[in-house]
């Protein structure tokens, strides 16, 4: 009897924590402190049901005389559990910043010899990403709207993770079922496409697949994403996951396994798995063989975290809480760029007193987890935002987070400024090293005219005209044309370099000028056609 009643217990027990597993999908490894919860579960159901079982045996035990040796036994799980949690706590202290403040400082190496203008490139207003997150879901929850097939049946998600597809910047996500009964009827076919949105043009599309993806994180049972991946890689820890398409269009779950010290310290990017989600298949790869068309293998968030760690304990622990010399920290928020068919994230780096104001900033590319440190002190990204937002504060505008651009060899932030419904209304540009220099524009006259404006006005605001370039011309040709009630000469000279004027630049000569006519300008930059800011 007895016999049979410890192989009923153990039945139970392993029942109880087979569905605790199935639900909750724990790693069986070390350095996951839900491991050892989940273990120490299992052993507090299998007391639970000593308990239920033998109750009168325990009342007996209590009045004999080996009472404490009993007891003893019975109780050395828990004796023990509390040990092993005792050990992890003296574990995580001694690998806390207090004796290893270097290795928290050096999980990140930051290259701190770069200067802005020798790394980012001039700015390229074909290639801005201008929508961001927000602005991209309304977009792609209009083209779903659009498919009245498709939306009664599923949603759309919110990753839209920033990508660059064969050179476009976009955003991605995927569709995803509405609801446990629509996965029921749905499954068989699978989710069957995702939403692409232009960061740039704002053009959005959903593209339909061929065969539908099985594996999604609101399917269920073992169409579950994170149940999928937990049984085939059971002691692998994930990061954030990500979706992903590459270079053919074909979508893919992007995971991050994520290695520790100790218990959950010292967080670390130590592979990358790729799932289809149509076929399941997947394969783990090292950091340095990742695909080239995967974007993001290093979630922000970390990246954040440990340049925090980086800024903080750089100089030691005991530095870090009473001199905190050279102590610094990222501010709140961050933004994507891209450049050589990377993405890339950056955020400013402030004083670890959160002043308004910035002594630099970082930018980490997301697959290779390379980062630079940029030491153009000026605005933080938030004051910028309310610079702008200033300009124009009777409309009520919402900020976007700004995007860093070279813009005439200076760092400048690009700021759109946004309407209750999430249309972009007006740019505002924003010079990093003084907010005071900012110019607001109408975004129908598009981001190059903005820009122009903006130099334009800052220039000579400042009596400033070291960064123009001058040059004399001799017209060879002369063109008129009225746009928005504003006359305009598009002019050549004799080399064929194509010119661009405004009446309103000198409107006492240019209605004179003729053919063959020599013309000595100021202008900002060279571009196929030049805008003509001033003529001497």
């Amino acid at each position: 009897m007895k016999n049979k009643m410890i192989f009923v217990r153990i039945m139970l027990m392993i029942i109880i924590a087979a569905i605790t597993y199935y639900i909750f999908l724990p790693a069986f490894n070390f350095h996951s402190f839900g491991f050892y919860v989940y273990i120490l579960f299992v052993v507090g159901v299998y007391k639970i049901l000593s308990i239920i079982k033998f109750e009168n045996k325990i009342l007996k035990i209590q009045k004999s005389s080996k009472n404490n040796k009993i007891l003893l036994k019975e109780n050395i799980v828990y004796i023990s559990f509390v040990i092993i949690f005792a050990l992890i706590f003296i574990v995580n202290f001694v690998y806390s910043p207090i004796f290893f403040s270097k290795k928290y400082a050096k999980r990140i190496i930051i290259d701190e010899t770069s200067t802005f203008v020798d790394d980012i490139k001039a700015v390229n207003y074909n290639a801005l990403p201008l929508l961001d997150k927000d602005s991209s879901e309304k977009l792609g929850d209009r083209v779903m709207g659009q498919m009245s097939e498709l939306v009664s049946q599923f949603e759309v998600s919110t990753l839209y993770t920033q990508i660059n597809y064969n050179n476009d910047i976009i955003r991605v996500t995927p569709l995803e079922y509405a609801s446990f009964i629509k996965w029921i009827t749905n499954k068989k076919e699978g989710v069957k496409g995702y939403i692409t949105v232009n960061s740039v043009s704002g053009e959005s599309e959903l593209y339909k697949l061929d065969k539908g993806m099985k594996y999604m994180p609101s399917a269920y049972f073992n169409d579950n994403l994170y149940r999928k991946l937990r049984f085939e890689y059971p002691t692998k820890i994930f990061g954030r996951i990500s979706f992903e398409i590459d270079n053919d269009g074909s979508p893919y779950w992007i995971i991050p396994t994520i290695s520790y010290s100790a218990v959950e310290l010292l967080k670390e990017v130590n592979g990358l798995i790729i799932l289809d989600p149509v076929s399941g298949n997947s394969n783990l790869y090292k950091i340095e063989d990742v695909p080239e068309w995967v974007d993001q293998v290093f979630d922000a968030s970390l990246i954040i975290e440990q340049v925090n760690d980086w800024g903080l304990y750089k100089n030691g622990f005991l530095n870090s809480l009473f001199g905190q010399k050279g102590v610094v920290q990222t501010t709140e928020g961050y933004n994507y760029t891209i450049q050589d068919d990377d993405v890339f994230m950056y955020t400013g780096i402030t004083s670890i007193n959160s002043d308004e104001s910035n002594i630099g900033f970082i930018l980490t590319n997301l697959r290779t987890k390379e980062t630079k440190f940029y030491a153009v002190p000026g605005a933080e990204e938030y004051s910028a935002m309310e610079s702008a937002k200033g300009q124009v504060q009777q409309m009520n505008y919402v900020s976007s987070f700004p995007l860093l651009i070279n813009l005439n060899s200076r760092p400048t932030y690009l700021i759109s400024l946004k309407d209750a419904a999430g249309l972009v209304k007006m740019y505002a540009f924003v010079d990093v090293e003084d907010y005071q220099k900012v110019v607001v524009t109408d975004s129908s006259l598009g981001i190059k005219e903005a820009s122009r404006l903006y130099l334009k006005n800052i220039n000579f605001k400042n009596n400033d005209s070291s960064s123009f370039i001058k040059k004399e011309i001799t017209i060879s040709s002369i063109n008129i044309a009225m746009i928005d009630g504003t006359t305009y000469f598009y002019i050549k000279d004799l080399s064929g370099q194509k010119y661009k004027v405004s009446i309103k630049v000198n409107e006492n000569l240019l209605p004179f000028i003729t053919k063959g006519n020599k013309l000595k300008i100021n202008y900002l930059t060279e571009e196929d056609i030049i805008d003509i800011i001033s003529i001497d």
